[in-house]
């Protein structure tokens, strides 16, 4: 298992150096999103190649690629080759530190090796649990990361295609799961994290994979997510999105109160 952390570290290390290099170049640190996403990709086929051959390890190294590889496509293609600015986060950042900004990026950058050392702890769990294969736990776990992945993918798309509509122009969205929650995205990559935990059932270490959906709700709802895309969309949308703020949940998905 800590074969596995520090083999991901180190690919994920030398990647984002990488990705760093390039964003320094072309001056836009979003390319450390798509380093971690793809960090996360890499992270799964490790957990493949650390240990002995088994089918449970090859059903939590397909989810832990698959997650990541989605999300690191949907990052490359909708924000960085779609849209030409860099993120509003990284602006700010980058207007803080002023001359020092490529250097402290550096370990902004680097520093994501890190989480992808924590977030890969309960795939390895996972994946590192013997008995027969599958059991209850393992099929549970299994539909559980479905139907994350379909949720975000769905998700996603929704909020593409009302971005797509001119007429949506400074408006909110509030179709299809957006209606029921503010950041229907953040929310089923979150609930992704639970499949590990489950499929970790009866692993000595299982508690150790709570790890991943406490720190994932922790980074989506205080800290890199939700705060800086609430702030943003007030700034663009303005009224509309302090209604919406009014009448629809923060993050879990809840029948949207009256205004």
């Amino acid at each position: 298992m800590w074969s596995v952390i520090l083999l991901s570290v180190a690919v994920s290390l030398v990647l984002q150096i990488l990705l760093w290099r390039h964003a320094v170049r072309v001056q836009n640190a979003g390319w450390v999103d798509f380093g971690w996403s793809a960090g996360m990709a890499l992270a799964g086929l490790v957990v493949l190649v650390s240990g002995e051959m088994h089918l449970r390890r090859v059903l939590v190294s397909l989810m832990v690629t698959a997650w990541g590889a989605r999300l690191a496509g949907h990052i490359l293609f909708d924000r960085l080759l779609h849209q030409q600015e860099e993120d509003g986060r990284y602006q700010n950042l980058r207007r803080h530190w002023g001359d020092q900004a490529d250097g402290k990026f550096f370990f902004f950058f680097t520093g994501q090796a890190l989480l992808v050392g924590i977030f890969i702890l309960p795939a390895a769990i996972v994946a590192s649990r013997v008995g027969p294969f599958p059991d209850l736990f393992d099929l549970m776990g299994l539909a559980i990361a479905l139907l994350a992945v379909g949720g975000e993918t769905l998700a996603d798309r929704q909020l593409a295609a009302f971005r797509s509509d001119p007429t949506n122009k400074g408006r909110v969205c509030q179709h299809g799961f957006w209606k029921y929650s503010r950041h229907p995205n953040y929310f089923f990559e979150w609930v992704h994290w639970l499949s590990y935990t489950v499929m970790a059932v009866g692993a000595p270490l299982w508690a150790l994979t709570l790890i991943g959906p406490v720190m994932m709700y922790l980074f989506l709802r205080y800290l890199t997510g939700i705060p800086h895309t609430e702030r943003q969309s007030l700034l663009s949308r303005g009224d509309a999105y302090r209604d919406y703020q009014q009448t629809t949940s923060v993050f879990f998905p809840w029948i949207p109160r009256k205004p």
